[in-house]
């Protein structure tokens, strides 16, 4: 085997085998514990917005019935269920003005607070001091106004993905006789598509949201990695939800069981790709050859600091100064 070659494979594994440690180190399954929980409360919200912007190209009843097709094939029939009932209790008609105008308000608060805690958490991975973060009311208003800029991209990506699978369903027609089975030229071509719009997602997710400068380049890779995952992981995790029957024992709550369960091993997939796109960028993208800031470190729950910040401390002091 070359040595080029040879290279190549130990540089890959060192910096898959990094990325894992990161992710444990940064303590990733809190973290997902967190985004599942705040996605549960957005989901129907985030939905709704997305199929108002795409149905405005091709109507409000196609875009709703292209999402939940979608739904199914991702949360199976329970999940998909326990989303629909999100919608239509969050679809229905105000009964005044104020009662609009305060359904409005929270519906734009619900549906950005999952982009909140997934700002918050690529904040730490990428090791975003502190001062650099914007705090106060300037702060949430920043923070919510680019969570929504992300949920307009989102229903961009929807109007995309529909006007070309439409199209791609037409050519994969005339396609068939060269390459064979019609239904096999069309699950080739939707599945190199869905995987575009995907990995397209996640690299807009990482480049735009944390606050530190990432760079267009640093992100393709990571949210190549993450979307393959992410495609081939939802098989798993709905063949590890039917065969466990995690929500059997749960009753009436089993649908939304469900839901958090996915929500939750697609956000360590979902923190899993940050830390190799981080890992990245430092090891052969625009950071490369830049020391790695140091993580921040927990003083109280909901409270990082800085290490430095935390040596200075006379409490710091004092232990390393010994008696």
């Amino acid at each position: 085997m070359p040595r080029r070659v040879v290279g190549a494979v130990r540089n890959l594994y060192g910096l898959l085998k990094d990325t894992v440690s990161a992710w444990i180190d940064d303590y990733a399954p809190s973290m997902g514990a967190a985004i599942a929980y705040y996605t549960v409360f957005s989901v129907a919200p985030l939905l709704l917005i997305v199929i108002s912007v795409a149905g405005v190209v091709f109507g409000a009843d196609a875009a709703r019935g292209a999402i939940v097709a979608e739904l199914q094939g991702f949360f199976g029939t329970e999940g998909a269920k326990a989303i629909e009932d999100m919608l239509a209790a969050v679809s229905e008609p105000a009964t005044s003005t104020l009662t609009a105008l305060a359904g409005l308000v929270t519906l734009l608060i619900g549906a950005t607070t999952v982009f909140a805690e997934l700002q918050s958490a690529l904040d730490r991975i990428w090791r975003v001091p502190e001062r650099q973060k914007t705090s106060g009311l300037w702060g949430l208003l920043r923070a919510r106004v680019l969570s929504f800029g992300m949920i307009l991209g989102i229903g961009f990506l929807l109007i995309v993905s529909l006007l070309a699978s439409a199209a791609l369903a037409a050519l994969s027609r005339g396609w068939a006789p060269l390459f064979g089975e019609e239904e096999a030229v069309a699950h080739a071509v939707d599945f190199v598509f869905s995987l575009a719009v995907i990995t397209t997602g996640f690299a807009m997710i990482y480049k735009i949201m944390p606050r530190a400068r990432v760079r267009w380049p640093d992100v393709w890779l990571g949210a190549l990695v993450t979307a393959l995952l992410f495609t081939f992981g939802k098989f798993l995790i709905g063949l590890y939800i039917g065969k466990t029957g995690v929500a059997s024992g749960y009753g009436a709550a089993g649908s939304l069981v469900v839901l958090l369960v996915w929500v939750y091993y697609s956000a360590q997939i979902f923190l899993l790709g940050a830390e190799f796109t981080w890992l990245y960028a430092h090891r052969y993208g625009s950071l490369r050859g830049q020391q790695p800031a140091e993580r921040t470190v927990a003083v109280k729950p909901g409270r990082y600091v800085e290490p430095q910040e935390l040596r200075g401390r006379p409490e710091e002091q004092g232990r390393h100064q010994g008696p």
